[in-house]
């Protein structure tokens, strides 16, 4: 397979890459970036301005900042929004059948602007007429950051602390959950628009460790 990652420099994306790297399935990468990526056999890294997309087996977008870091609610739209629904439909453009995009837990149409701009960006996805899209949303990503959020840090660690007491639809994800059903999505190609939600990425999460976890003696 041939894939094209967007926001590889994200905490889901990094993820992303290191398990499409690992996979003996994928033969290579596209990963355009504002910054450079280590540089890997089966990685291609475009820098810079976003180039124009090759046609790939399929598309897959971790691409997203937050309100505070961007510095306006237009500023955040503009990234969210604008640019993940112009680099999908450069990838429809070139022929790309399959695509499967992060959203957030609770993107609805009569939610905060975050999660309106979310729902907007679903469906601005499902309009580009992939034959395949699947639209993951997770609750807050549990990861380690590079940047400071301290406001995200403090509901991590409650959330860690009180997680048997959180319904399972509202506990934190870990970013590797996520980039494992994005590349799942991609291999899969289930046909039409799936949207996987946040429980259910944490089940599938659980599936693959115990699949993993050496047979009872």
């Amino acid at each position: 397979m041939k894939i094209v990652l967007l926001g590889a420099t994200g905490a889901v994306g990094q993820e992303t890459l290191k398990l499409a790297l690992a996979d003996r399935r994928i033969a290579s990468i596209v990963a355009p970036t504002r910054r450079a990526l280590p540089t890997h056999a089966k990685l291609s890294n475009p820098v810079g301005e976003w180039p124009q997309l090759p046609v790939a087996d399929a598309v897959l977008c971790a691409l997203g900042t937050t309100i505070a870091k961007a510095g306006s609610q237009a500023a955040f739209r503009a990234v969210d929004h604008d640019l993940v629904l112009r680099l999908l439909q450069a990838a429809r453009d070139a022929g790309t059948p399959t695509a499967a995009l992060v959203s957030s837990l609770g993107a609805s149409a009569r939610g905060n602007f975050y999660l309106r701009t979310k729902y907007e960006v679903e469906q601005g996805a499902a309009a580009l007429g992939f034959r395949s899209l699947t639209i993951l949303r997770p609750s807050m990503i549990d990861t380690e950051r590079s940047e400071s959020r301290p406001a995200e840090r403090i509901g991590l660690v409650a959330m860690r602390a009180f997680a048997a007491l959180i319904p399972r639809a509202y506990r934190a994800v870990s970013a590797a959950a996520i980039a494992e059903r994005l590349l799942d999505a991609a291999r899969a190609a289930p046909p039409g628009v799936s949207v996987v939600e946040s429980a259910e990425i944490q089940a599938l999460r659980r599936e693959s460790e115990g699949l993993n976890q050496p047979p009872a003696k």
